[in-house]
């Protein structure tokens, strides 16, 4: 039997260590809790990996491992372990890193004016992700999960901190999931900019970076982070 939902409640223990403090997100691999450890009341984040039929387990060890190896990049959340819980009989496992006090960009948007940003919030906090994924890129990785549910930001004197809480495994990485990080980060520009909407009423700035979100074009143009990166350092206003 597979098991696909958990909807773990408030106070519930998970393994010998922990108890969950409140829900954070979920997507197909897996959902995210708030935890605190029993002992010392440090708050961490721990990603439960649902189930699935037929699905063996070596994207949970590469999901640590990957964790491991990109514990330079500041975007990226500290890894802690790994461990195992039993729930509703079945042995579950799991992943705890550091938890990120701040809020997802998704409903930081929600909260605009509007609901999008202006031109230069949007460009100034893509710049901050741009710069962040640029890292994960130069050590041969990949994201694979770059949206605006997947997003914390925080606002830090003249910017933004932000930070990536989760990634999607997808094997070994190639050029093609580096460039679809870059689709992504683009993605994520039109929607802090208000989307079509948004789009239709942009300046140049964000029109020669967007180009339409069309994928052949932002590839010929941005071939990982880094090169989005050095376009942003270069606009002419």
């Amino acid at each position: 039997m597979s098991l696909s939902r958990f909807d773990l409640p408030s106070g519930r223990t998970l393994g010998p260590h922990y108890h969950i403090v409140e829900f954070l997100g979920c997507g197909w691999e897996g959902e995210v809790y708030k935890v605190a450890e029993r002992r010392t009341g440090i708050v961490r984040a721990a990603k439960l990996f649902y189930r699935h039929e037929g699905v063996r387990r070596e994207p949970l060890l590469r999901y640590a491992r990957k964790l491991f190896k990109l514990r330079s990049c500041p975007i990226i959340v500290q890894y802690h372990h790994r461990g195992t819980a039993t729930l509703q009989g079945q042995s579950i496992e799991f992943v705890v890193s550091d938890f990120i006090d701040g809020e997802m960009l998704s409903r930081f948007l929600a909260r605009q004016k509007g609901k999008h940003l202006t031109t230069f919030e949007a460009l100034h906090l893509l710049y901050s992700l741009a710069a962040g994924v640029e890292r994960i890129h130069f050590l041969g990785e990949y994201h694979g999960d770059i949206h605006s549910d997947n997003i914390m930001v925080r606002r830090r004197g003249m910017g933004f901190e932000v930070y990536l809480l989760d990634f999607f495994d997808l094997g070994r990485s190639t050029h093609e999931k580096i460039q679809h990080d870059v689709y992504d980060l683009i993605s994520v520009l039109y929607e802090m900019i208000g989307g079509a909407a948004g789009y239709r009423r942009a300046g140049p700035e964000i029109r020669q970076l967007i180009m339409g979100r069309k994928h052949y074009l932002i590839a010929q143009r941005f071939k990982m982070a880094g090169h989005l990166r050095i376009a942003l350092e270069n606009l002419k206003w």
